[in-house]
Order: structure tokens, then C-alpha cells, then sequence
């Protein structure tokens, strides 16, 4: 049988790369609110107690960024600049400009914002056909901002890391080897106290028991104190948790960012649509894993390419498979759009803990093929 190790890690609401991430879609969705043919691109980067947002945005919304900034640090729970950032008193700068002419050329008749190649994936190994690891890391995520904010660990604060070692045979999930949490906190708590914590609230309640044994490690904070973190710890950057956004390194990934981006981006919607189809190949039985590529170039409708790879788990020639994806959906941008409804402001529900395996998306439902 053949056994090896696969690592899958997530960050929780607070970490720096994920608060830019927070701040660029929410901008996004209160574009899409008032305004459903809104264009935007936005990035943000934090540093000490500073928040610089820019990018373009051609919009008949009239929005206060600064004021959308701020609400979306105070929500996630940083209010110390001694320790992380304070929503109250950080600065925020802002350079802000209208998509330029040169690719609006292109992206009004239909076609691609972009050129690039986009990836989507799945896989039978949990019910939201995502990979074991992925999955778990980012249930930790979750759980660790749960415990923080309902104050059944009180002493956390909103930075905190995840990452998940799983054990495979014959290229299913066995067992758990490792789990590895590191949490920010408040300063003179006990590291015992928050280990044990940690593991009785967070990790027994997310990862099933008879995934754990006795030879599972496990390590809480491994360096020991977590009390300067945020943009104070280290600098964030919208877009650089693409493969926690996405399947953990378990698949392929094209490089581009989703966060801060409309659907007009191939980036980000035709991703979702690969996943759509990516999952609906399995859960209809033509595959136990697939992954789908495909390619664009900027101002063009059409797809240049389309690939699928099943790892030998087909039932059908992976040939039908793309005649079927090629006779069934439209993969031009504008296809993609209306076919999943993406102009709504659902992009600050993508924002953490993966932007697939999430059933109330739209690119999750499952379909008869």
C-alpha cells in the first residue's frame, strides 16, 4: 500500500494577509450593493498601525472607504496598537483610480479581464469534496475565532494560524499525524493553561477522534509567547493566502488572486466555475478526484484551453469529459457570470477560511450532469 504525508495549513479573520483580504471584499460588496456593474480591483497592505488601500474602481456607488476600513478591523476585534492595530486611531491611505481605458476596451465587449490560467478542483475524500487536510485546517481556523469571540478562550486575540499533517493510504485519508496551532494572545496568561485549552476546545471538538491516536503530535504555540501579532507582527498583503483560499497545495494553482476583484476577473470567476464543475464531476460518480485547467487571454471571449486530470479515477474517457463541459456550459466570462449570479455582494462570505466547501455559495451546489 502506498503511505505518505500531506500538510494543509489556514489562517484565521486575523491574520495580517487575511484582514487585507477582509477590507478589499468587503470594498468589493459595497460596490456590488449599490452599484451590480461596479469594476473593481483593490489591494491592501497593512504595516504598523497604517492600512493603504489601492487599486481601480469604476463604480456609480458613492462608498466611504476609510469609514469601510475601519469597520472591518474594529469587527474582526483589533483595538490595540500596543499589540496588533487599532481601528480608531490607525492611518489610512488611499490611492484609488477608474480601471483603465486600455483593458475596459476588452472587458466591455465580454471577454477576459486578463489573460492567465485558472484551476479547479475536487475530491471524495470529506462531504463538501474537498481535501481532508485543507478541510480540517480551515475548521480550526474557524473554531479558533468561535472560542475567541463567544469568549470561551478569552485571552485570544484575532491573529492565529492552522496546519494539518494527514497521514494517506493508497491515497485515502488514515489518520491525523500532526496538528499545529499557533494563536495570538493576551500577555501574562498561562501557556499551559492555553495549550490545554486549545486542545480540549478547538481541536477535539473539530478533528474526529478516530482520525487521532496516540501518535499524534500536537503543538500549541511552539515558540511560546504570541503577544504581538497583526500588522504590528508582521505585515499583511491583499492576495497572499491563495493557496489557503483555495485547496490547501493539494492542487494546482494559477497564481491569480481572488480577494478584492469583481467577477469580471477571470482570476477569481472562472475559478469558481472550475470548482462548480470540478465537484459536479465527482459527486455524479464520473471521477473519485479532477482537476480542471483552463486558459484565457485578455479581451477574448473564448477559452484558449481546456484540461482535465481524474489521476486514473474515471469511470468516463476524460475526453467525453470536456465535450460534455464544452456542450453543457459557457465559459466565456460573461457565461460564467450569469450562470453562477455572480454581480451579488457575496464576496465577504468567500473571504476566510477557503472560498470552496462552503454550501451557500453558488459554484457549490450540486447538479445533475
Amino acid at each position: 500500500m502506498k503511505t505518505y504525508f500531506f500538510t494543509s495549513e489556514s489562517v484565521t479573520e486575523g491574520h495580517p494577509d487575511k484582514l487585507c483580504d477582509s477590507i478589499s471584499d468587503s470594498i468589493l460588496d459595497e460596490c456590488l450593493k449599490q452599484d451590480k456593474n461596479s469594476r473593481v480591483a483593490i489591494e491592501t497592505f497593512a504595516s504598523k498601525n497604517l492600512i493603504t488601500i489601492a487599486g481601480q474602481i469604476t463604480t456609480n456607488a458613492n462608498i466611504n472607504v476609510e469609514e469601510i476600513a475601519r469597520n472591518r478591523i474594529k469587527e474582526i476585534g483589533y483595538d490595540n496598537e500596543e499589540t496588533d492595530i487599532d481601528y480608531r486611531t490607525c492611518r489610512i491611505e488611499i490611492n484609488i483610480t477608474k480601471q483603465s481605458s486600455d483593458i475596459a476596451m476588452g472587458v466591455d465587449i465580454g471577454g477576459a479581464g486578463d489573460q492567465g490560467m485558472m484551476y479547479g478542483y475536487a475530491s471524495d475524500e470529506t462531504p463538501e469534496y474537498m481535501p481532508f487536510a485543507i478541510s480540517m485546517a480551515h475548521k480550526l481556523a474557524r473554531r479558533l475565532t468561535q472560542v475567541r469571540r463567544n469568549k470561551e478562550i478569552a485571552y485570544l486575540r484575532p491573529d492565529g494560524k492552522t496546519q494539518v499533517t494527514v497521514e494517506y493510504e493508497d491515497d485515502k485519508p488514515k489518520r491525523v499525524e500532526a496538528v499545529l496551532i499557533s494563536n495570538q494572545h493576551l500577555d501574562g496568561i498561562d501557556l499551559e493553561k492555553m495549550k490545554e485549552d486549545i486542545i480540549e476546545k478547538v481541536i477535539k471538538k473539530v478533528i474526529p477522534s478516530n482520525y487521532m491516536d496516540e501518535n499524534t503530535k500536537i503543538y500549541v504555540n511552539p515558540t511560546g509567547r504570541f503577544v504581538i501579532g497583526g500588522p504590528l507582527g508582521d505585515t499583511g498583503l491583499t492576495g497572499r493566502k491563495i493557496i489557503v483560499d483555495t485547496y490547501g497545495g493539494y492542487s494546482r494553482h494559477g497564481g491569480g488572486a481572488f480577494s478584492g476583484k469583481d467577477a469580471s476577473k477571470v482570476d477569481r470567476s472562472a475559478a469558481y466555475m472550475l470548482r462548480f464543475i470540478a465537484k459536479n464531476i465527482v459527486a455524479n460518480g464520473y471521477a473519485k478526484k479532477c482537476e480542471i485547467q483552463i486558459a484565457y487571454a485578455i479581451g477574448m471571449e473564448k477559452p484558449m484551453s481546456i484540461y482535465i486530470d481524474t489521476f486514473g479515477t474515471n469511470t468516463i474517457p476524460e475526453e467525453e469529459m470536456i465535450k460534455l463541459i464544452e456542450e453543457k456550459f459557457d465559459l466565456t466570462p460573461n457565461g460564467i457570470i450569469q450562470y453562477l449570479d455572480l454581480k451579488k455582494p457575496i464576496y465577504t462570505q468567500t473571504t476566510n477560511y477557503g472560498h470552496f466547501g462552503k454550501e451557500n455559495l453558488p459554484w457549490e451546489k450540486v447538479i445533475k450532469i
